[in-house]
């Protein structure tokens, strides 16, 4: 069903307050006279700041959240699941706690979260096509933004298990970008980074498995953070996809970004991963000092003979020369990657193997899916053990550039490419769909089998308007150097003073 059909709000185990249709107005009623679109919403921490100082209201921004969800839903098809009569009335006890003197750090700020995280009485589709039965109760990281007092709005559309850098599917249509609706906002959290880039909601949660976290912050001229492995808790699942997966916040500023990171890191009794906490919010006000910073162009092999294009480079060169200028030393250099691949790719099709294998209608499901299942039914096991055993060797070989050769940043292209038209991806192969991946987007998986923290800063605009990034990359647990760097690169060059058109 097309996200722009609408459809009647549903009841659930939580009760009639969930709408778990893709569309935001409810069938059988005469539509209502057009109201003017809110303005985009302020930023996290302006809409905080806002509601303590009794400016505005938590029933007041959820409203106009909503409000401008459904103006642009038939457009940028943002959200798969809302939640809004449950929002309001959320919002509605947000206010009363703060007339009784009640303070949180997110207190009756509306956010969203991706649509592979459960959020009690809501389905989690994760991108699939099919009926799923709601969630029984709330993921750690949507437990820990209701602790710190944030009303969820809704659940914003993923590709299909996460797998590609675009949110398109048979299941909810396309998600389109905000600068340019011809084209993808990237993927697989384009729903969370059209939602933020478009002022639906001032920040969302992501995740990232091979950039699908800084791939759409590239792409939408946003900040997106890939925390360190087990920074914020994946729970109910405790390794998710072989350990490549992680949560991360999509935001406008870096110091949005590192508020949402702080709100919902930390983890569950049954992870696996528990690094040190780290302080990010302070990181973002703090100088980083002077850093040696690696500029790396070359990518890991893919066989594909991927590079940057021409824009990609002039913007990311740009970048560096205004590191440079900033005081920090910048040098070309090439990581020693390795056929790194051959330890990505088992523990990719791997997880999605165990995701699809979950699924109630497997036929529902994508053919390049069912491919992946295949492919990663044969290289569990051994393989799979194998190629995650390389891990240490690879954090070796990999952190001489840090460990060795004394950089404290590693600097890339986000993507090889600016963002690609809708439908560039349709009626391809399984085989052809990873090769015409690994051309665009050949430089953010390394991070993720490495289990090591990186940060999307937008990095300006093609010649026709659409946004491209770079990322800053880090060694084990830096998170606070590379949120102190994209904080003064951002007072800067004030990448948050630009809005898309819609």
């Amino acid at each position: 069903m097309s996200s722009a059909e609408p459809t009647e709000a549903e009841p659930t185990e939580a009760g009639p307050t969930e709408q778990t249709g893709p569309a935001v107005r409810e069938s059988g009623r005469a539509p209502r006279p057009a109201a003017p679109v809110p303005s985009p919403l302020p930023g996290l921490a302006e809409s905080a700041r806002l509601l303590a100082d009794a400016t505005t209201t938590s029933t007041a921004l959820v409203a106009d959240a909503l409000a401008r969800i459904e103006a642009t839903q038939p457009t940028l098809n943002a959200f798969r699941h809302l939640r809004v009569q449950a929002a309001l009335a959320e919002a509605a006890e947000a206010d009363r706690r703060f007339a009784a003197g009640e303070r949180l750090p997110l207190l009756g700020v509306p956010v969203a979260v991706k649509d592979d995280t459960d959020v009690a009485g809501l389905p989690t589709h994760f991108g699939c096509d099919g009926e799923r039965p709601p969630a029984a109760s709330d993921s750690e990281a949507v437990r820990r933004l209701r602790a710190a007092g944030a009303v969820v709005v809704g659940k914003t559309n993923s590709c299909e298990l996460g797998q590609w850098p675009f949110t398109e599917g048979t299941a909810f249509g396309a998600t389109r970008n905000p600068w340019n609706t011809a084209h993808t906002p990237g993927g697989s959290s384009g729903g969370s980074a059209a939602a933020v880039a478009a002022g639906l909601v001032p920040a969302a949660l992501g995740s990232d498995g091979a950039g699908s976290v800084r791939i759409p912050a590239a792409w939408t001229h946003l900040v997106g953070i890939k925390p360190q492995r087990g920074r914020i808790s994946v729970h109910p699942h405790s390794d998710a996809f072989q350990g490549l997966t992680v949560n991360g916040p999509l935001a406008r500023t870096v110091a949005d970004a590192a508020l949402l990171l702080d709100v919902v890191a930390g983890a569950h009794p049954e992870d696996f991963h528990r690094p040190p906490a780290v302080r990010a919010a302070d990181a973002a006000r703090r100088d980083p000092g002077r850093l040696r910073i690696a500029l790396a162009w070359r990518p890991p092999l893919t066989l594909t003979g991927a590079g940057p294009d021409p824009e990609v480079r002039r913007a990311v060169t740009a970048l560096a020369d205004t590191l440079a200028r900033l005081g920090h030393h910048v040098e070309e250099a090439r990581p020693r990657y390795g056929l790194i691949g051959l330890a990505f790719v088992p523990r990719a099709t791997v997880g999605i193997a165990e995701f699809a294998a979950r699924h109630p209608e497997p036929a529902l499901l994508d053919p390049r899916t069912r491919s992946a299942l295949r492919t990663g039914t044969r290289l569990s096991g051994r393989v799979v053990r194998a190629a995650r055993a390389r891990e240490v060797r690879q954090h070796r070989r990999i952190g001489a550039l840090f460990d060795t050769s004394g950089f404290d940043v590693l600097l890339t292209p986000t993507t090889a490419a600016p963002p690609p038209r809708i439908g560039r991806f349709d009626d391809l192969s399984a085989w052809r769909t990873d090769v015409a991946m690994a051309a665009a987007c050949p430089y953010a998986w390394p991070w993720n089998v490495l289990g090591w923290p990186g940060v999307n800063v937008p990095a300006g605009f093609t010649r026709s308007g659409l946004p491209v990034g770079a990322q800053l990359l880090g060694p084990s647990r830096s998170e606070e150097r590379l949120i102190a760097l994209a904080a003064q690169l951002e007072d800067d060059r004030r990448w948050f003073e630009h809005r898309p058109p819609v």
